[in-house]
């Protein structure tokens, strides 16, 4: 039980008396009178209080897209120092093992993030990720490799649905988008410096190791800064430490909004039930319709193949002659090219939009991939729709389907089961994950690239009408306002 449970029981009795509708329009009430001081207006709070929070929380997203990429330009000179040259199968598992530990890490990160407290969970990803990618860099044979492998995935799982919840949590609301889509630009810069990073790996025998030593210094980083960020609010109001979230608002929003923030959080406090959650819970009865959501957009983004782009983009453009350096700058400007974007129209067209033109760009992309591998393109033609399909991909997979489903998922999840279900929705995300990983370059060679795009295609394609169908629209609402319109209500009379 929360010690704060008394002090907010009257104000969620009285909200379960009134139906939705009347409730908003009461809260709505409050809070203008709230934000008039003095007669007038103080406006939004300021998003250069929470910039630097959310930027050392960004550092983990930083390591997740460099520990996504380190392998695509060094993993050549990884098998034939280690030994597996010419195996696919060894191959995939140096990918996939990584993303076998992250899904490890994802089922635990929910359950960290509630019992430890955000701060203390990011410190925990950046340990494995030390760890495992001092293993990787110092092994001299593949089951060394795949160890650290596994080390680094499990500081991946932890980082990613954590990076959601603590952005969504210490966010003005006016810019909760633009923040979020920090993470996306963040794990651009993780691979665009990986495959920098990587290119001296075919001419310098064990540079490759190098490439594993340098995010070691990021993940010290994040652990040190993070010691020195602020706490979410929300965490600590749920765990009954009310005057310390007081605190941490001060310090994210400025002190003439501690008032209207706090108002806010008591009026979706749900304290009495929080501690007695079960995973089972999240399955079951109203909470179903938002972890159904939550699972079936990551299993889509997954399944639209953009991380067979990212895994094996050196792999694909080799066989059409282009060289590797090349090619992997034109992916890396892309995608920081569609995250730059999707971070300016985040706030302004909102998350449904930008997921619509997503996924239906990638399924043009992946037409013109099909269109690559038959018989009507040929020779340079061939070579031109190929690679402009892949850079399209992962042009338009940055504007929606990459950075929006986690932190749409960070404001539609209710707040007694934010992080638990963050962490079953990523699980689903990581299963997905690990066999796009291990089974693509397999795939390739025995059904083609033409009818493993048309796939890839087809879900793009689901994606469109799942995303029309289900998805809501949540710029410029409140964690606190979505989650009233969403949930079912216990108690309307």
């Amino acid at each position: 039980m929360f010690s704060m449970r008394g002090r907010h029981v009257d104000s969620w009795s009285a909200y379960k008396r009134v139906g939705s509708k009347d409730h908003i329009d009461s809260y709505d009430k409050e809070e203008d009178s709230v934000r008039l001081l003095n007669g007038k207006d103080v406006g939004h709070p300021s998003w250069k209080r929470s910039l630097r929070h959310v930027l050392v929380a960004t550092l983990s997203s930083l390591l997740f897209g460099y520990h996504l990429g380190v392998v695509n330009e060094t993993l050549e000179s990884i098998s034939l120092d280690l030994g597996f040259s010419g195996s696919t199968m060894a191959e995939g598992l140096v990918v996939s093992t990584c993303l076998g530990g992250a899904f490890v890490g994802s089922l635990f990160s929910g359950w960290i993030a509630d019992g430890v407290g955000r701060r203390r969970a990011f410190q925990l990803c950046a340990l494995p990720m030390i760890i495992g990618a001092s293993m990787s860099a110092t092994t001299n044979s593949l089951w060394g490799m795949l160890l650290g492998r596994l080390f680094v995935g499990i500081g991946m799982g932890l980082g990613p649905p954590v990076a959601a919840l603590y952005v969504a949590e210490v966010s003005p609301t006016s810019v909760r988008g633009t923040f979020g889509s920090f993470t996306q630009i963040a794990t651009c810069l993780g691979l665009m410096g990986a495959l920098f990073i990587g290119i001296p790996s075919k001419e310098i025998v064990g540079w490759w190791r190098v490439c594993f030593w340098v995010p070691v210094i990021p993940a010290v980083i994040l652990a040190i800064f993070m010691e020195f960020s602020a706490e979410s609010p929300h965490w600590l109001f749920k765990r009954g430490r009310g005057t310390e979230a007081e605190a941490e608002f001060e310090k994210l929003l400025g002190g003439i909004h501690v008032k209207s923030a706090i108002a806010e959080l008591s009026k979706s406090d749900r304290g009495d039930e929080s501690d007695t959650l079960q995973f089972s819970d999240m399955l079951y009865g109203r909470h179903f319709k938002v972890i159904f959501i939550g699972s079936t957009l990551f299993a889509l983004q997954q399944l639209s193949g953009i991380n067979a782009v990212f895994y094996f983009s050196s792999t694909v453009f080799k066989s059409f002659g282009v060289p590797s350096d090349l090619a992997n700058t034109c992916v890396g400007l892309a995608n920081l090219l569609g995250s730059v974007l999707a971070m300016i129209l985040m706030d302004k067209l909102g998350r449904k939009v930008l997921l619509v033109g997503s996924f239906s760009g990638m399924a043009v992309s992946m037409g013109l991939q099909v269109i690559a591998a038959t018989s009507f393109a040929s020779g340079s033609g061939s070579t031109y729709l190929s690679v402009g399909g892949m850079l399209l991909c992962v042009l338009t997979f940055s504007l929606g389907a990459g950075p929006v489903p986690s932190l749409l998922l960070s404001e539609i999840l209710p707040g007694r089961i934010r992080a638990k279900a963050m962490a079953v929705c990523m699980a689903v995300h990581w299963v997905i994950n690990f066999f796009v990983g291990l089974l693509f370059l397999r795939l390739l060679e025995q059904i083609g690239a033409c009818v493993l795009y048309t796939i890839f295609g087809s879900f793009c394609l689901l994606g469109v009408i799942f995303v029309k169908k289900y998805i809501v629209e949540t710029k410029g609402k409140s964690l606190q306002e979505i989650e009233i319109a969403l949930l079912p209500q216990e108690v309307i009379v």
